[in-house]
């Protein structure tokens, strides 16, 4: 018992020193307006898979059969296996992610607290042939905000690159899971706050290889294995598996690794209040 007491108390204290939250956002908001403005004016290079935001393209090799796997046995996928699925991408941006689970079936919502990366995401979804029948519908709102509107409404939830960059994670992850219905699963993908992510994930990658703008990330706003796992299983969910992930720039590949030095994605259940 006083272990966990200890255990529960040191995690508390280390979600609390790295989500330092600027004088510049609103108290009990998720925005960082730092970031939104940084992120809003790449709009321009969103869509250029060969440019300053390809690793996001290529990555959705990885993430779109992450969140596949988690809601669709293999026995049960058609070409569109994610048909019927209500999803909600939490930080869409300009629609990375959106349109590629859209394009296997997905009924995707996108919310996004800058207006020019909706506004992006919108006319791409209007001009790719592949989801005609299913576009994504997005919203420029906060995840706190979209929570109210529609709460226990998703079969799932993701937030992929996002978690590093909010002003507010205990909020967030509330909000996240607030939106999703009970059984829903929420995939989770972010950097690790560790020495080596400083080193190569941020300086190597934003300064010498050039594979992120610079500016991306902020060591002391990532967060770990453990601290997401900790928030979650504050707001009733069970964590279903962590896997590390790896990038190789020098030929744009993506692919899971036992370590979770750098990077990691997470899998977790919404369970039913009489399952807590």
């Amino acid at each position: 018992m006083y272990k966990n007491v200890l255990i529960q108390t040191t995690l508390r204290r280390s979600v609390t020193m790295s989500n330092p939250v600027s004088t510049s956002n609103k108290p009990n908001s998720t925005v960082d307006e730092g970031d939104v403005q940084r992120h809003s004016r790449l709009m321009k290079e969103w869509w250029d898979p060969k440019g300053i935001l390809g690793t996001l393209h290529s990555f959705n090799n990885l993430r779109v059969p992450f969140v596949r796997d988690g809601l669709v046995a293999e026995k049960n996928r058609t070409l569109t296996p994610l048909a019927n699925q209500r999803i909600l991408d939490v930080g869409c941006g300009g629609g990375i992610l959106s349109e590629g689970l859209a394009k296997i079936g997905a009924v995707v919502t996108g919310v996004d607290a800058s207006k020019e990366l909706i506004e992006c995401a919108k006319e791409h979804s209007n001009v790719n042939p592949k989801i005609t029948d299913n576009k994504p519908t997005y919203y420029c709102t906060t995840i706190e905000e979209h929570a109210v509107q529609f709460p226990n409404y998703y079969d799932a939830v993701v937030a992929s690159e996002v978690i590093e960059h909010v002003a507010n994670k205990e909020l967030f992850v509330k909000s996240c899971v607030a939106t999703l219905k009970p059984g829903g699963r929420i995939f989770i993908t972010t950097p690790n706050r560790s020495r080596w992510t400083q080193v190569l994930g941020i300086y190597v990658s934003e300064n010498i290889i050039k594979t992120l703008p610079k500016g991306t990330h902020q060591y002391e706003k990532l967060t770990t294995p453990n601290e997401v796992t900790f928030l979650l299983e504050r707001n009733c969910c069970q964590v279903e598996l962590i896997h590390g992930i790896m990038y190789y720039p020098f030929i744009d590949r993506w692919t899971w690794v036992r370590y979770k030095t750098l990077m990691f994605g997470l899998q977790a259940v919404k369970l039913n209040p009489e399952e807590q």
